[in-house]
């Protein structure tokens, strides 16, 4: 059997495959099953800010209410800095996955702006998380904000987040930036860890009908993760930071072409969501088959072959390909 070993963050993983934030993993169960079934790492489900702020406002809500009708019963309340329900059942879950399984750990906290709900963070790292990962889902409307403020405001979360943490931290981004290369840069010398790519937009479609928009689940294929390839493949050996590949892996060829390109490991959800938690077994299996027929030992031999800094055709990651590929369509 091959080495599937891996090391993301500084964490050891034995093998490349991590579940990433989805609905799948707000059950210890399958958490456990996770584990049971391979799986390198489990990334928690997503903490939202609107959650957090949600919540504060409502008990700020009633304290107000209650003081003003009866003063001696906001004595019976919480004060408004104490976790709420959301924050308590994820902290509850971290402390129970740490108990229960041996693999790495990883919470997530879903936001944009700056302040205080990533405090949070520092709670993950007390209940015993091994690492946080930072999914800025954030889409800017306004014609008024320059691409330097929005690259500005990712900066300032992680910086918030550094400054309280002794744990690794990941930052999920997009694709949407005009130079993805400087803004990894710039993360991984404020302190990103890691870099996650790429965060996958659900995208509203239109009711013509109701005169409405409609939103709805489409679940990831194979072809989504070209463009996370590309870019990962362009990064390898140009940053310090980890390189975490999401949206698209559904086959273990999939997982050998995302450590090719050069990340260190392969998010999985949708494929998970399909075909269940036990897929992560046929996955990794399938990965070291691979490895097997083509006479490699170790995923260290195969990381970054194909990257634009190992490759010995770098154009395929550059305009030139874009050239040669439309030129041959031509009649």
């Amino acid at each position: 059997m091959t080495d599937l070993s891996t090391t993301y963050m500084g964490l050891a993983l034995e093998n490349p495959v991590v579940p990433s934030a989805s609905p799948l993993s707000r059950d210890l169960d399958n958490i456990k099953k996770m584990e049971d079934a391979g799986a390198g790492a489990v990334t928690l489900y997503s903490l939202f800010e609107e959650q957090i702020d949600r919540e504060a406002t409502l008990l700020d809500d009633i304290l107000e209410d209650q003081k003003d009708r009866y003063a001696e019963m906001t004595d019976f309340f919480p004060e408004p800095d104490i976790f709420r329900r959301n924050e308590i059942d994820y902290l509850d879950l971290i402390r129970k996955a740490k108990a229960a399984v041996d693999i790495p750990i990883i919470a997530s906290l879903n936001g944009y702006s700056e302040g205080g709900w990533t405090s949070y963070a520092k709670a993950f790292e007390d209940a015993g998380a091994d690492a946080v990962e930072l999914n800025i889902y954030y889409i800017p409307t306004s014609h008024r904000l320059t691409g330097s403020q929005v690259e500005a405001l990712y900066f300032n979360v992680l910086h918030d987040v550094k400054t309280q943490l002794s744990i690794p931290v990941a930052m999920k981004l997009n694709p949407y930036f005009s130079s993805l290369p400087h803004l990894a840069t710039v993360l991984s010398r404020g302190g990103a860890d890691g870099l996650v790519l790429f965060n996958r937009f659900y995208q509203p479609d239109l009711d013509i009908a109701k005169l409405s928009t409609r939103r709805d689940l489409v679940l990831s294929t194979s072809e989504e993760m070209r463009l996370p390839l590309r870019w990962i493949g362009i990064l390898y050996g140009k940053t310090p930071a980890s390189l975490a590949l999401t949206s698209g892996i559904h086959t273990p060829e999939d997982v050998v072409k995302a450590m090719m390109a050069g990340a260190d490991i392969a998010n999985v959800c949708s494929v998970l969501l399909e075909n269940g938690i036990d897929y992560i077994k046929a996955l990794t299996k399938g990965v070291d088959s691979w490895m097997v027929r083509h006479n490699y030992k170790s995923l260290d031999q195969i990381k970054g072959l194909l990257s634009h800094k190992n490759t010995p055709n770098p154009a395929a990651f550059e305009r030139a390909n874009y050239v040669q590929l439309i030129g041959a369509q031509r009649i």
